[in-house]
């Protein structure tokens, strides 16, 4: 544990109600008492615990800097379990500065991004799934990633993990003690009752690793390209889910020329778009280097709207965007049904027909002029991707891509000891694997784990956390 005190803006630095400078330390308290005049106590040490105290923020000459509310929670009670001490000063910017310069002129250093989390961390008040969960939930913009970071926060994927461990180093401990003192302790039947536990380990394994790719939609969002040949009204609808016009609408086939990226959220999930340029051959090297850009957004896409204009025949153009979109998943968006049909749903199927699985892809017909399709069109979001399970799922789900490596590693190490328990290997040999297991689970929740990485990860956090 540092011995120093730390000081940081924990609001944002704007003009504001109010602003929050949080001091935490063994000295906290002390520092805070020199700048701080309270009509109730003559000195700050004297205050309750968890108690807002009004009075001024004097400076070193007895100037008024502010009027306050100061707060003290004392160790271990607080948010790093140390003494920790709260000033609530207005919102200003300059005031805000002013009364930070003087808690560091008496003694605290600037916190490092993330360090009061990190001595939260450090002091065992939580593990490191739930100081990651702190910025999901900080950094939320759907209820479904603010519910999956709140479950994480609140333990669950912690639990689990160390139901886990505490089954592997029961069976570790009892197999070793048993090699030690087999007069007393009979491994017989081991083998049997041991296969039963590491495959309901398994279970519980697999199971958070599915999890990973819903958190990874709940947390980041849908990447979602557009795509389809020039004029098909791709820009048209981006502007009708926007709400407004983001992107240039003309009749000149080829407008968009470079992609235009957008955030939207249908069904309480962000849809992060990419307009792209339209698909077709062409001798434009502006255009052509448009369309290169699209084909890279592809492979790296969750969802593809593929925009079909049903006012014209499909040709080779369609069929090369088609090939690209192989074991993707395909909306396809069947355009201007305010016109008159030239192409009809039967010969979009047929196209996919020869690359993709019809069975994947869902068609809706849209008018953009009319404004109709919206509601069909976010319905097949949420049948989807499941948002519906998801909703009512209260299943703790990884959302990290660091916890979910560690997962997998101990998943394959208790593979391992399925195999050697069905290849008949020494019980003492068993263990050698489950003990890899039980140190890949303590990554995640950090109690195996490097300085390197625990500072890599509390550095992404902000100012004051």
């Amino acid at each position: 544990m540092k011995e120093d005190t730390i000081a940081g803006i924990a609001t944002a630095l704007s003009n504001s109600g109010i602003s929050i400078i949080r001091i935490s330390g063994h000295n906290s308290i002390d520092i805070v008492n020199r700048i701080f005049k309270c009509s109730k106590y003559d000195n700050l040490s004297k205050s309750e615990s968890n108690y807002l105290n009004y009075g001024f923020i004097i400076d070193e000459d007895n100037n008024i800097i502010d009027e306050v509310l100061v707060s003290v929670m004392r160790a271990p009670k607080s948010y790093t379990m140390e003494d920790v001490v709260e000033i609530n000063c207005h919102g200003g910017i300059l005031v805000t500065k002013k009364i930070l310069d003087l808690v560091v002129k008496y003694g605290a250093r600037i916190a490092e991004p993330g360090e009061f989390t990190k001595r939260a961390f450090l002091n065992g008040r939580i593990d490191l799934s739930q100081a990651e969960s702190v910025m999901d939930v900080i950094n939320a913009d759907n209820d479904y990633s603010l519910k999956a970071g709140i479950r994480n926060l609140r333990g669950d994927i912690k639990n689990k993990i160390i139901k886990v461990r505490d089954e592997l180093i029961y069976e570790i401990a009892f197999i070793e003690s048993a090699l030690d003192d087999p007069e007393h302790i009979s491994l017989e039947g081991l083998q049997n009752r041991l296969s039963e536990e590491i495959n309901g380990e398994i279970h519980v394994l697999d199971s958070l690793i599915a999890s990973y790719d819903n958190g990874k939609i709940v947390k980041n969002g849908i990447n979602t390209v557009i795509v389809g040949k020039p004029n098909a009204g791709k820009s048209s609808f981006l502007n009708m889910l926007m709400g407004h016009d983001r992107a240039i609408v003309t009749d000149i086939a080829g407008t968009t020329r470079d992609a235009l990226e957008e955030s939207v959220l249908v069904e309480g999930i962000n849809l992060n778009i990419v307009d792209t340029a339209g698909v077709r051959d062409t001798d434009d090297i502006i255009e052509k280097m448009g369309v290169d850009k699209t084909l890279n957004y592809i492979d790296d896409a969750d969802l593809i709207l593929y925009v079909v204009d049903s006012s014209v025949e499909l040709d080779e153009n369609d069929r090369k965007i088609v090939s690209y979109l192989d074991s993707k998943k395909v909306i396809v968006l069947y355009n201007k049904t305010d016109l008159k049909a030239i192409t009809k749903e039967d010969d979009i199927k047929t196209i996919f027909a020869d690359s993709i699985n019809v069975s994947n892809i869902t068609i809706i017909p849209l008018s953009v002029k009319d404004n109709k399709g919206m509601e069909e069109f976010a319905k097949c979001i949420y049948d989807m991707f499941s948002l519906g399970k998801i909703s009512s799922n209260n299943e703790s789900m990884i959302t990290s891509l660091r916890q979910k490596n560690n997962v997998e590693d101990a998943l394959s190490s208790l593979k391992l000891v399925i195999d050697g328990i069905n290849n008949g290997m020494p019980e003492d040999m068993l263990t050698i694997d489950m003990t890899n297991a039980y140190a890949s689970l303590g990554k995640v929740i950090g109690e195996e784990i490097d300085d390197d990485l625990v500072n890599e990860i509390f550095s992404k956090f902000c100012m004051g956390k």
